[in-house]
């Protein structure tokens, strides 16, 4: 064999060595996050793409980890969320691309509908700010209560300024909401916990919010990696035709892509 072909073999070799070792570690909650991301795992694989995908189930943690390196990514969180992260615990995380809007909810095991919530009845939301003030938005979207400031996103239940059912609210961690449901008269639940516990949100939420919802759910990273040859490779699988296909038909409404 002739030492140019032994030189070209052996440049070839490196290479593709060089581009299985691409590795990405990203986070995510279980559903519908790392069920998308084991959608793109195998064409990520044909470009070198090692993903490795760590499933959580709370929303402090996958950021945490990304912003001391820990991680590369992750995949669970809307911008809102993201800004009061940042705002709140110093660090610079930032979006690499939008990818899917999973519509809030609010469910019961004990009403058919919002109008047969009794005077008093107890209603559940989330206890962080974006998603706390999100629910508060979308109680007041279907006329349960008002707000002082009915565009505030990060409102609280000290923002209520009516209340005709006098509903009491209970701030919770969004995980454990679809576990005390049945406790509770009415929670509202972000849908991929939601979707963990078997309710399908186009079907079992006796409100939703609509497809324009500004919650887009967004790949995250931090600024010294987000245009790493990878995660280039990662937005542009999650943004893709195919994925926007499988969004579609596997979850049939109760997950919007946003591309």
């Amino acid at each position: 064999m002739k030492l140019r072909t032994v030189l070209a073999l052996t440049a070839a070799l490196f290479t593709t060595t060089a581009q299985a070792d691409q590795k990405l570690s990203v986070a995510a909650t279980a559903v519908p996050h790392a069920e998308i991301l084991e959608f793109v795992k195998p064409k990520l694989a044909q470009e070198g793409v090692d993903l490795q995908i760590r499933v959580f189930t709370d929303y402090v943690q996958p950021n945490v980890q990304v912003a001391e390196k820990r991680l590369d990514a992750n995949f669970f969180q809307h911008q809102p969320y993201l800004n009061e992260f940042n705002k709140g615990k110093g660090t610079n995380l930032v979006s690499v691309t939008g990818v899917h809007v999973e519509p809030f909810g609010a469910y019961s095991k004990k009403v058919e509908s919002l109008d047969a919530l009794k005077t008093g009845a107890t209603v559940a939301i989330p206890n962080d700010p974006t998603n706390g003030g999100r629910a508060l938005l979308l109680m007041q979207k279907a006329g349960l209560i008002t707000l002082k400031d009915p565009e505030n996103i990060l409102a609280t239940a000290k923002d209520i300024a009516e209340n005709p059912k006098k509903l009491k609210i209970r701030e919770l961690e969004a995980a454990t909401l679809p576990r005390i449901l049945p406790q509770v008269d009415l929670a509202l639940i972000n849908t991929n916990y939601a979707l963990e516990a078997g309710l399908n949100p186009t079907k079992d939420a006796l409100v939703i919010e609509g497809s324009d919802s500004p919650y887009v759910n967004i790949l995250v990273a931090r600024p010294d990696n987000q245009n790493s040859p990878a995660m280039e490779k990662l937005s542009s699988a999650l943004t893709s035709a195919e994925t926007k296909q499988f969004i579609q038909e596997k979850y049939q409404g109760a997950v919007v892509p946003a591309f």
